[in-house]
């Protein structure tokens, strides 16, 4: 294996950032996750973080540096929904959305670039989601925030990429997770329908992809977008 790297994953309390870091720690990473309640998974650093909250982003993070060490691999992941149609969106609903899930890329990835810069090696992660390329109706808050994430790993290699730095972004298709299981019935059984996997996917499946990228194997990859969808989502 690559050697261990100190890896920070936003939200890896439940879900697909869950996965991460448990796949992270089986390969015998050094790993933090940070959460707004509830812990990590076991062998985790759980450190307490608001990714719409620039202070708590950097008090995380140098509690982490103090107990771990400089932030090597950054996974951002914590994200949120509040579906809804367009017509039917508040200023709120999107604003909030595109502030956690944009903006919380942004404060956490320029916290996590000063140690990288320094060290002149890092990798940065960025899950986003098919339907930011795919798009969804009922979901123009959401979609808008992965689809950002695109430009933001793009612009990000290309502000760092000589540095040692890659910058790439995984977009996961429909995963089992609590947020999915929340979708009406007849939702899960159209998506269904459209994979041509004909299944779901796991949460270990996206951490797979995630840990690959931060391997040295993916040393020469920077900017991609790594489709986890089963096929979902193909030529977006």
């Amino acid at each position: 294996m690559s050697e261990s790297r100190v890896v920070l994953v936003t939200g890896g309390n439940r879900g697909i950032g869950r996965a991460i870091a448990e796949r992270f720690v089986a390969d015998g990473h050094r790993v933090a996750v940070t959460a707004r309640s509830g812990e990590g998974p076991e062998g985790t650093l759980t450190v307490r973080a608001d990714v719409t909250d620039a202070a708590s982003i950097d008090a995380a993070f140098t509690q982490v540096e103090n107990e771990l060490g400089p932030v090597e691999v950054v996974v951002a992941n914590a994200g949120i929904t509040k579906d809804t149609l367009l017509l039917r969106m508040s200023e709120d609903d999107f604003d909030s959305v595109v502030a956690t899930n944009l903006g919380g890329a942004f404060r956490v990835v320029k916290r996590a670039s000063k140690g990288m810069l320094r060290a002149r090696w890092g990798r940065v992660i960025l899950i986003s989601s098919v339907v930011g390329l795919f798009g969804s109706a009922g979901q123009i808050n959401y979609a808008s925030s992965k689809a950002g994430l695109v430009g933001f790993a793009r612009s990000l290699t290309r502000e760092l990429g000589a540095r040692g730095i890659t910058s790439n972004v995984v977009a996961p298709g429909f995963i089992e997770t609590d947020m999915t299981a929340a979708l009406p019935e007849e939702t899960q059984a159209e998506y269904k329908r459209s994979i041509p996997a004909a299944r779901y996917g796991s949460a270990a499946e996206v951490a797979g992809a995630v840990a690959w990228l931060a391997s040295d194997d993916a040393a020469y990859i920077s900017g991609a977008v790594i489709p986890v969808d089963g096929g979902l989502g193909m030529g977006h």
